[in-house]
């Protein structure tokens, strides 16, 4: 009997992104005394997703104010590797556990400026392991983040168990989850930004489905500040309503919530599990073994990356 700890840390940016990674780093002695083995940081923390923006972007035209905007939200995103994803191996260290964050991410390389929504994963021991890009971003995110490619597709190897997992609506995916499901995962990561009831509801489904665990962490952004000109807040949003409300919850192999739903604050959601639990689920329905008719149906992934060109 193997007992781990999970953790979602609901937060959200800061106006920059030292200052969201010194948030972060706050949680450092509450994530000490939790004995936590993974924490899960939600969807475009480093970096900030910008909740009610248009980006100056209408069907047609695009505005100058709007390349204003996105220079400045490209000046606040991270290079993989890179300086913050350094800060987050010694902060991985400090707490002995496994991070997976949602980041944004600039391509790194000369003459490119696209920029990718990202989970990074942090090993205690060995640093910088892996990443996921945002497959499919959803609606108007597509204005400002490129596709990735399924040649950042990992599970990795956790004190935990095996981790993987997909950022926001791509969840929806069926095919990208039996990827994953094919690839031995035991604990599923949804960072993300969805508040609602019926995401929880979805993410009690994948847990059920693939008999692993689940730990989707969600942001929370309070309204905006009450001195900013109407112009800085979401057209048709209720005044004095939280941008996103928060909802992060931990869910056992069998689809029932063992922690959260955290709602209307930042904090710090933990669950204590038994890695058996896979297995035990797994005993009547596993979708990966032998309740997968590979005879039948056949998937096949591209995992070779593409050429930026195609990616946005």
């Amino acid at each position: 009997m193997v007992k781990k700890v999970l953790a979602a840390l609901q937060i959200g940016p800061e106006p920059t992104t030292k200052q969201t990674l010194d948030k972060i780093l706050s949680y450092q002695q509450e994530l000490k005394q939790a004995n936590v083995d993974l924490v899960v940081i939600p969807e475009a923390t480093l970096g900030g997703y910008p909740k009610g923006s248009t980006f100056g972007t209408y069907l047609g035209y695009r505005l100058p104010c709007g390349r204003e905007e996105y220079l400045a939200y490209h000046k606040q995103s991270i290079s993989i590797p890179g300086p913050e994803t350094d800060t987050l191996s010694a902060f991985s260290r400090e707490i002995d556990a496994t991070i997976a964050i949602g980041v944004i991410e600039n391509e790194g390389v000369r003459g490119s400026t696209t920029l990718y929504c990202t989970i990074v994963y942090i090993d205690p021991k060995l640093g910088y392991v892996g990443k996921h890009r945002k497959l499919m971003p959803t609606a108007t995110e597509r204005i400002i983040w490129g596709q990735g490619d399924g040649s950042t597709l990992p599970v990795i190897e956790s004190s935990a168990g095996r981790i993987g997992g997909a950022i926001c609506w791509e969840n929806y995916m069926p095919l990208l989850r039996q990827s994953y499901y094919s690839k031995g995962i035991d604990i599923w990561v949804a960072p993300t930004v969805d508040m609602r009831e019926i995401w929880r509801c979805s993410m009690r489904t994948f847990a059920y489905e693939g008999r692993n665990f689940v730990v989707s962490a969600v942001q929370f952004q309070p309204p905006p500040p009450v001195e900013q000109t109407t112009k800085d807040s979401p057209p048709g949003w209720p005044k004095g309503e939280n941008l996103i409300d928060g909802g992060s919850v931990i869910i056992n192999p069998m689809g029932e919530i063992i922690a959260g739903p955290l709602l209307g604050r930042e904090g710090l959601l933990t669950a204590e599990i038994e890695t058996d639990d896979v297995i035990r689920a797994r005993f009547d329905l596993d979708p990966a073994g032998h309740y997968f008719r590979g005879d039948v149906f056949k998937l096949i992934v591209d995992e070779t990356a593409k050429d930026v060109e195609f990616k946005k």
